[in-house]
């Protein structure tokens, strides 16, 4: 690739930092286009989907961050060879969104207490069981398939979100009853690039 730019909220997190990540493992020279809030208004009307992240090479845009996963899984080995492999990982990365698409309501609610009930009532409930289901698809590596995917780095961001204690009153324990997640967030955080790529960007 040549001329790439990955657009997205500047910090670290959400769903542009997984594909910073697959960027950087892949060994992608790119531009880390990092957008502050208040800035974000006056480019959505131009964005694709009116949404972020946006991966930029040679002036063609490319939005939505399971698309932009998949295209630089596939372009560089982050994705297995194997068709139907291929597609197990890409139904992680659709159960990875899931996950955000049901907290998010829970993220919105004001009221102290109420948000402090549904929060709990939700990482008790709901998120154990998406836990489960997720362990129950991964085979006995640390990463969901044989090798370091996409599919992971979207995990690891996952649980880095939860584990660091990102969410008000869902515990960074909340996932200690799942050994799968837990090593699968163990290898990534350890991996030699990704530990790279935080120590020079914090």
């Amino acid at each position: 690739m040549s001329d790439v730019k990955l657009s997205y909220f500047n910090f670290n997190g959400g769903r542009g930092e997984d594909c910073r990540l697959a960027l950087h493992i892949a060994g992608v020279d790119f531009e880390d286009d990092r957008i502050n809030g208040p800035d974000w208004a006056a480019k959505k009307g131009d964005a694709p989907y009116g949404a972020m992240p946006i991966l930029t090479i040679n002036g063609k845009q490319l939005a939505q961050s399971n698309a932009v996963l998949g295209f630089i899984g596939r372009h560089h080995d982050l994705l297995p060879s194997d068709p139907w492999e291929a597609a197990r990982h890409v139904a992680a990365l659709n159960y990875g969104e899931e996950l955000r698409t049901t907290l998010n309501p829970k993220l919105r609610e004001k009221d102290p207490e109420k948000k402090k009930a549904i929060r709990e009532e939700f990482a008790a409930g709901w998120l154990q069981g998406w836990a489960r289901n997720l362990e129950a698809e991964m085979g006995d590596g640390p990463f969901f398939g044989d090798a370091i995917s996409v599919a992971d780095l979207k995990l690891f961001v996952l649980l880095k979100w939860f584990i660091g204690g990102g969410v008000d009153h869902i515990p960074g324990s909340v996932f200690d009853d799942f050994p799968k997640l837990r090593g699968l967030y163990e290898a990534v955080n350890d991996h030699p690039k990704v530990v790279d790529w935080y120590a020079k960007r914090g």
